[in-house]
């Protein structure tokens, strides 16, 4: 093992330079504006190619005629029934503002132990470790113990419907496999997530009568009775959904009002419509439906007090999602991060959501774990060299224990 360790070490600027080749080539996310992901799968599946023993691709076709191509490279183990697979993202989101970057977001610039490059953490990172993980493994001579499985998706940033969902279909992932999600973390690598909390997020469209503002007897405000249901509901969840799950921070559900439509134009008006919007993240304490039906119970009471009608509208609905603690994948990285990285592991869950819950519905054992600084999203997003090869050499681990 320590032959395949040492090899990963020797690979920096090997890792380096295919860090920077990878981000030089944008993958923003078409729901975004952006390209996708076609470019750069061309320049991984070429990679994939070079190393792996089988490599297919999936393109999935969106709704603007686009191709959302999606990777899977395999390579054989001493068993080959059962596959570890590691599975990364290509696509991104945008770069935002770019006076907000110091460095130009696809033009990756080397500084120390940073990379900087938008993508270069959410989700590069996860591709480019996972590679040369399997690529030192390789080189020394050695086979995996299971087969190792390097899945490289489209569309993690904008729901997965043309990424992992698509793959869903192909009957690739089976049980008995084990999956690692590169894809959150934290700065010293100790944290490793198993669960996440559902989330819904909820379009509240509240129909009144527009009016003039001088003769409001005539209309009925839509924004008034939007901003009282909206309090209304936020005080009923807080006081009807309070347990606390402390595997989780914050550990209780939470309940939030969002985003706000525009409703009219000039202040001399009263809204005849209003629009806003709830992003709810429950714990596994609750089911999702639950919470979504008491939304339209109290839409349906304030529709009868006031004579506006309240519409709750579902935008996105995913279930809460967990793996048991005692779970093969779960006790394999707590193992590895002790014996590779000299790390006391914390397990725990999250409010956001990633593609290891498409697996836990699949009962399939999932784990969320990388080394990363909270910077994905940003200006200024980078990687750490020491990250890329510290991760590599824990997956390098997992892939050879039995």
């Amino acid at each position: 093992m320590n032959e395949i360790l040492d090899r990963i070490e020797g690979m920096r600027d090997e890792i380096v330079k295919f860090t920077v080749d990878m981000i030089s080539i944008p993958a923003v996310n078409p729901a975004f504006g952006g390209q996708g992901e076609e470019a750069r799968a061309a320049f991984l599946e070429k990679k994939l190619k070079e190393l792996c023993d089988e490599v297919k691709r999936y393109d999935a076709m969106d709704e603007n005629g686009l191709k959302r191509p999606n990777l899977v490279g395999i390579i054989f183990g001493e068993d080959r029934s059962h596959t570890l697979w590691i599975l990364s993202h290509m696509d991104t989101v945008p770069e935002g503002d770019i006076s907000l970057w110091t460095h130009h977001p696809y033009g990756p610039v080397v500084d120390g132990d940073k990379i900087y490059g938008r993508g270069t953490l959410d989700d590069g990172q996860g591709i480019v470790s996972s590679y040369f993980a399997a690529k030192a493994i390789l080189e020394s001579g050695k086979r995996p113990h299971y087969n190792l499985g390097l899945v490289f998706v489209a569309d993690e940033e904008a729901g997965s419907r043309y990424g992992v969902h698509f793959l869903m279909d192909k009957n690739l992932f089976m049980p008995g496999d084990l999956v690692v999600v590169p894809d959150s973390g934290n700065s010293d690598g100790s944290f490793v997530e198993i669960a996440e909390k559902g989330s819904v997020w909820l379009k509240i469209t509240t129909h009144g009568k527009q009016s003039h503002a001088s003769m409001p007897h005539m209309g009925l405000n839509a924004h008034r009775i939007g901003m009282k249901f909206a309090l209304k509901v936020d005080d009923y969840l807080h006081e009807n959904y309070g347990k606390k799950n402390h595997l989780f921070e914050p550990p209780e559900s939470t309940f939030e009002i969002t985003k706000k439509e525009k409703n009219v134009d000039n202040v001399n008006t009263i809204p005849g419509t209003d629009v806003f919007y709830f992003d709810f993240r429950i714990l596994p304490d609750y089911r999702v439906d639950d919470v979504v039906n008491e939304v339209r119970s109290l839409a349906k009471d304030m529709s009868e007090e006031t004579g506006a009608k309240i519409e709750v509208e579902i935008v996105q609905l995913a279930e809460p999602s967990a793996t048991p603690e005692d779970s093969k994948i779960v006790n394999m990285l707590i193992t590895a991060l002790k014996e590779v990285r000299g790390i006391e592991p914390v397990i725990g869950g999250i409010g956001g959501g990633t593609v290891a819950a498409a697996f836990r519905k699949l009962d399939i054992p999932a784990v969320v774990w990388m080394t990363a600084d909270d910077v994905e999203h940003q200006p200024d997003e980078y990687c750490r060299i020491s990250n890329l090869i510290n991760d590599a050499k824990v997956f390098a681990y997992i892939a050879m224990m039995h």
